[in-house]
C-alpha cells in the first residue's frame, strides 16, 4: 500500500473529533483494512456498565469506513450508506479494537464487514458484528453542510 494512502486515511481520522472525544486511536492501515483501538471508559458506558451500542457502533462504522476510503484514489471521502449491527455479547473489558475490511470494492458503493473484539486479561471476545455499505464522495477537506 502506497504510504501516501495511510497518510490520507490518518489525515481523515484525525478530523474525526467523535473518534477523539472517546479516545480511539487508528491502529492499523493496509489496503482494505483498517483497525482502531479504544479504551473502556465509565463515560462511554450505559446503565449495565458495558460499553453503550453506540459507541460499538461508531468504532465499527469507523474502522469499515477507513476501509474502503484505503482504496479510493486522492480526492475522494467517504460516507456511511447503511450498516447492519449484530450485538454478540456485552462489551464489557479493558480496551476493544474494531477492524474494518472491504469484502467487495465497487466504483460508487463498497461493501465491508466490521469486528469488534473486547479485551480482558489478555483475552479476546468477540461482541459485535457489522456489515456496512460505504459510498465515495467527493473529498471537501473536512467541511461539513
Amino acid at each position: 500500500m502506497d504510504s501516501d494512502v495511510e497518510l490520507r486515511v490518518r489525515r481523515s481520522f484525525a478530523r474525526q473529533t467523535y473518534m477523539t472525544a472517546i479516545r480511539a486511536e487508528l491502529v492499523r492501515v493496509a489496503a482494505g483494512e483498517v483497525d482502531i483501538a479504544l479504551p473502556f471508559s465509565d463515560q462511554l458506558a450505559q446503565q449495565d456498565g458495558y460499553l453503550h451500542a453506540g459507541v460499538v457502533a461508531g468504532v465499527a462504522d469507523s474502522a469499515c469506513g477507513y476501509a474502503a476510503l484505503s482504496l479510493l484514489p486522492p480526492g475522494n471521502g467517504i460516507l456511511s450508506v447503511e450498516f447492519k449491527l449484530n450485538l454478540m455479547k456485552p462489551a464489557t473489558g479493558e480496551r476493544f479494537r474494531a477492524a474494518g475490511k472491504v469484502i467487495r470494492a465497487g466504483r460508487t458503493l463498497t461493501v465491508c464487514s466490521g469486528e469488534v473484539h473486547a479485551e480482558r486479561d489478555g483475552a479476546l471476545t468477540l461482541v459485535a458484528l457489522m456489515q456496512a455499505t460505504m459510498m465515495g464522495v467527493r473529498d471537501r477537506g473536512g467541511q461539513i453542510g
